[in-house]
């Protein structure tokens, strides 16, 4: 696999997290670990069939912790210079000297770490280079919003489509022997559009994403897909308060697992700021549902064989039959709970929902009369109750199938209620990040009008 448009190799990338290391050592430092990245990507975005912009990056970084003890500091640099490096490292020593000892801080537990051979052995395909010209970034672009454009007389102007790349490798090294590097890339085409009805506008959009090129959807796909939304929204109308069952589109869906995934994480919960709080071996969802996490899926947006602080990843189950099974925790906030690593330092990796035997239009024959949201605006999430307000818009059902537009409304419910209200999860999944999921039913939240 060719990394040649890196500016730097993956050698020179292990040498410098080396040196930094043994600067590190000979300076004092009890443990440290250090983290080189380089890498390079592209932006072209095309608005009413003219090129806006294009914007190219290349960028490369250190950064390094070190442990006085159980004081830490730490210090980063975009110079590779001997004597940057260098500098980086007496800087990170001089804030650990005047930081308070934690008796939480450290590096990982090092039976935690890959073996070498189970790195040579994890291919996980996340790299796919892609030397994509500026030109034909600008006609995949133009593709895309001209699909969008024509797609319907309604469509009155446009906010752009703006295709996206970047490639980039980095090492992650300790001072405890571990030393893990692999490089990746991501690429996405997206598109946004205004209709136009009367003297009603209304806005939506549509992207893609992946680690191949190949494996986007086409251009036309995205644009039209964009255009036909937002036309959709057209003549939409306010609604009455009621309560009735909620659909959240498989867009939205994600936002759902992402409140739980908050919630459940070290962060919060050795801050007690979560309205989880001992919910290991509790029923927190619905008895249906079961969210898992697959870290090692091939090319997968998430996947990676070890998290950022080089603890390895492995799948496992999070939720079974609605019963939580783990938590998400990195090495200080499993040391905070008493608890071990669940290599979730940095984030989650490719939690996915299982679904359900229904696609989108069957959810809305079992949903009946109710709501179907493909907006959400504000933040109104009270991560220590679970409270949940927020602004909406989407659709009406009635009968089972779409009536009408709606928006200017606002949908309230508990996290609590609405995880154990989970009627159904559609077999609508999208791929497009951390988190895979469909359209997910709720039985039933207030949904406030007029």
């Amino acid at each position: 696999m060719s990394t040649a448009r890196f500016s730097l190799s993956e050698d020179t990338l292990k040498q410098i997290a080396a040196d930094s290391l043994a600067h590190a050592k000979r300076l004092g430092a009890t443990a440290a670990d250090a983290e080189v990245n380089d890498g390079f990507g592209q932006s072209v975005t095309v608005r009413a069939r003219e090129v806006e912009t294009i914007e190219y990056t290349r960028d490369k970084s250190l950064g390094v912790s070190v442990y006085l003890g159980q004081q830490r500091g730490h210090a980063s640099t975009s110079d590779f210079s001997p004597k940057a490096i260098l500098d980086t490292v007496e800087a990170a020593l001089s804030i650990a000297r005047y930081t308070a000892a934690d008796d939480c801080a450290g590096l990982p537990d090092p039976a935690r770490h890959p073996s070498t051979q189970a790195l040579s052995e994890l291919d996980l395909d996340l790299y796919h280079p892609w030397d994509v010209s500026v030109d034909t970034a600008i006609d995949l672009a133009r593709r895309c919003e001209s699909a969008a454009l024509e797609h319907d007389p309604r469509i009155a102007n446009s906010e752009g489509a703006n295709l996206y790349t970047q490639q980039w490798h980095f090492v992650l090294a300790n001072s405890n022997g571990f030393i893990g590097a692999y490089p990746t890339s991501r690429y996405s085409l997206s598109c946004s559009v205004i209709g136009e009805h009367g003297d009603d506008m209304q806005r939506d959009d549509w992207y893609t994403a992946a680690r191949r090129e190949d494996e986007l959807e086409s251009p036309e796909a995205v644009g039209r897909r964009a255009a036909t939304r937002a036309v959709q929204r057209l003549d939409a109308r306010k609604l009455d308060t009621v309560n009735a069952p909620v659909l959240f589109e498989a867009t939205l869906a994600g936002s759902l697992i992402s409140h739980f995934v908050g919630a459940v994480s070290g962060g919060s919960l050795y801050r007690k700021s979560s309205f989880l709080l001992d919910s290991l071996g509790q029923t927190v969802f619905a008895p249906g549902v079961q969210l898992r996490e697959a870290p090692h899926v091939a090319r997968g947006l998430a996947s990676s064989p070890f998290d950022d602080e080089g603890v390895a990843t492995s799948a496992r189950e999070v939720v079974r039959d609605g019963v939580v099974q783990g938590y998400f925790l990195g090495s200080y906030s499993a040391r905070k709970l008493g608890m071990q690593s669940t290599g979730n330092a940095g984030g989650n990796h490719n939690l996915t929902l299982d679904s359900g035997a229904l696609d989108f239009a069957g959810l809305l024959k079992k949903m009946g009369r109710g709501l179907v949201v493909t907006e959400l605006l504000g933040h109104g999430i009270n991560g220590v109750t679970g409270d949940y307000s927020r602004g909406a818009a989407g659709f009406w059902v009635e009968d089972g199938e779409i009536a009408y537009p709606v928006h200017e409304i606002t949908i309230a419910g508990n996290l609590k209620t609405m995880f154990r209200g989970i009627v159904e999860i559609g077999s609508d999944v999208l791929h497009r990040g951390s988190k895979t999921c469909g359209s997910i039913l709720l039985d039933d939240m207030t949904i406030a009008g007029n």
